[in-house]
């Protein structure tokens, strides 16, 4: 089975907000997060008069406001100011930026477990050496780390970005502005040269039929159209690139929020986030995948309850969702009531073990040797059954497990693991259909036999 059309569907249900389908917290925002908040408004307040002043514009009046509101903790109108200001006002001009960071940083404060707010953000930026520059992706990865920076304008203690929204030409201004000569940042023309290579790359791939599942690319009159995030993502990885290979002193962490392909053979597992190692691995050393497992144990000991093991089952990971998140019972687990009841804080968390297990997954199909492959199958088994168990109702987590599991023809397995998540997420609509593909691949293997 091919991975990457699995991961994709994923990725798309994710991103359209129906791969967990437990209710929102209210946002109530915590005292204990609140201080953190309001100095990240006063510290944003600064960046975007700058930013007005470097562009040359009058700001906005209610930026003004907006601002006053996080640094007062009136959370109620922040919530209205930035429903007012994504209408347009500020689009085509930097001080967005900064608003929408605030925005983020606001709404992941207000939704998260107060604990595990502070552990994600905290983890993740203690982890890195100082001076470090960290891909951030979307969501909390991202939104939390930048909130809880020392200084993100100045890069202390990291200098953080996303590598989503690198297409997004403004973007780089805001970026070459914020982080100076501190960083070597991509220039309007390495923009393009980036969207060119794709483009170029994609009309080859076009004739010869070799389009990537769900590539929208067409051509008309010799000019390449290109839409869909999966393009986007592609010049976004270009561009990335660039800024790797521009900044060769530094160290590089990335949190994934969609494959790029090029970080692959560089990326090991680092705690929360992946270390982005400056050449490519001949493989990932046996004392790093010990590390990780001992991490995510450690962690999972103490938001799920000590049960997961890497001799775990499937089927006990299926009890433990079906007991905790369907029928929303402790016994006989004896989760963390402040991870297990908050949905934002379980995707986060499931998210990010996901995408190292198909770190993992890559490594194993990509080995010419047996027993690396079986290496790399086992680390990636743990890692899928603890991002599974850690939101069992995401699409992303269980396809992702399911490419592995109909890979080692564990079919039993994969519908025992579809069945809980369509019991949870119902409305996605895609689960009968995985179902009915899963019985006629293990018809189908059986019938091989």
């Amino acid at each position: 089975m091919n991975m990457k059309p699995w991961l994709i569907f994923a990725v798309t249900l994710f991103c359209t907000g129906l791969s967990c389908a437990q209710r929102k917290p209210d946002k109530t925002m915590s005292p204990a997060l609140e201080p953190q908040l309001k100095k990240f408004f006063a510290e944003k307040r600064v960046q975007a008069k700058a930013l007005a002043k470097e562009e040359n514009k009058e700001q906005v009046p209610e930026v003004s406001d907006f601002f006053t509101a996080g640094e007062n903790g009136d959370w109620t109108t922040v919530a209205s100011i930035y429903s007012q200001l994504r209408s347009g006002a500020l689009w085509g001009t930097m001080v967005w930026q900064p608003v929408k960071e605030c925005f983020f940083g606001y709404e992941h404060c207000a939704t998260f477990s107060e604990r595990y707010a502070t552990h994600l953000a905290r983890e993740i930026l203690d982890s890195m050496p100082r001076g470090s520059i960290y891909f951030g992706g979307n969501a909390s990865p991202l939104d939390l780390p930048t909130t809880f920076s020392q200084s993100h304008p100045k890069g202390d203690p990291v200098f953080v970005l996303s590598q989503n929204a690198l297409v997004d030409g403004l973007y780089l201004k805001y970026l070459r502005t914020m982080y100076g000569q501190r960083v070597a940042m991509p220039s309007d023309e390495d923009s393009q040269k980036a969207f060119q290579a794709y483009t170029n790359d994609a009309r080859l791939r076009l004739k010869e039929g070799k389009l990537e599942p769900g590539e929208d690319v067409t051509e008309e009159g010799g000019k390449v159209n290109m839409s869909g995030h999966i393009s986007v993502m592609a010049v976004n990885a270009l561009i990335a690139k660039t800024i790797f290979e521009a900044n060769p002193r530094q160290e590089f962490f990335v949190a994934e929020s969609f494959p790029l392909d090029w970080m692959y053979p560089h990326l090991e597992p680092y705690g929360l986030i992946m270390k982005l190692n400056r050449q490519p691995l001949a493989k990932i050393p046996d004392d790093i995948v010990r590390k990780d497992g001992e991490y995510w144990t450690r962690f999972i000991n103490g938001a799920l309850g000590k049960w997961l093991t890497p001799m775990t089952s499937v089927e006990v990971v299926c009890d433990f969702a079906q007991s905790v998140f369907v029928r929303h019972e402790q016994e006989p687990f004896q989760p963390d009531e402040q991870f297990v009841r908050n949905n934002d804080t379980c995707k986060a968390y499931s998210r990010l073990r996901s995408a190292q297990a198909g770190v993992y997954l890559w490594r194993a199909k990509q080995s010419q040797s047996l027993e690396e492959k079986q290496r790399m199958e086992k680390a990636a088994d743990l890692a899928c059954r603890q991002a599974f168990a850690l939101c069992p109702s995401s699409a992303e987590a269980l396809y992702r497990y399911v490419s592995l599991l109909v890979d080692q023809k564990r079919f039993q397995d994969a519908r025992r693991l579809t069945e809980v998540t369509q019991l949870l997420d119902p409305a996605a609509g895609s689960y009968p259909q995985l179902l009915a593909e899963l019985k006629r691949l293990e018809a189908s293997a059986n019938n091989g036999k």
